[in-house]
């Protein structure tokens, strides 16, 4: 099977959330993407199944797998295509994301009239939140 083939029967695979574990159940989802795509289980260009039908594969609501795609596209680590899915992000790829967005936060900081200093203290603030 190619990397860009629909692995939606390959993964989770066997892996389902502990639902009795204090970790919540988005954050064991997107470690378990963090892990597969870092050991190459799911290589860049792997596309990951539809949240809703993840959602009932894994037996949780459909919001708990959306945020764990929004929080590893967030990370670069997946990318969402509209229609076209969510796709596992090549290293470069990932890191040109999030470059991307440093430089709308810096034009935007700019435009607004932001020092330097002031752009990164929002920034650590934001990192910090999250």
């Amino acid at each position: 099977m190619s990397p860009t083939e629909n692995v939606a029967d390959r993964f989770p695979g066997a892996w389902k959330p502990n639902q009795a574990s204090s970790v919540p159940l988005f954050e064991q989802l997107r470690l378990n993407v963090i892990e597969r795509a870092d050991n190459g289980t799911l290589a860049p260009g792997t596309r990951l199944p539809a949240v809703r039908s993840l959602a009932a594969e894994l037996g949780v609501a459909p919001h708990t797998v959306a945020r764990a795609y929004k929080e590893l596209e967030a990370a670069g680590v997946v990318i969402t295509r509209g229609r076209n899915g969510t796709v596992v992000c090549a290293r470069d790829e990932a890191w040109g994301s999030l470059s991307a967005a440093a430089a709308d936060f810096a034009a935007a900081a700019k435009a607004q009239g932001a020092s330097f200093a002031a752009a990164v203290q929002l920034l650590a603030a934001a990192y910090d939140r999250e």
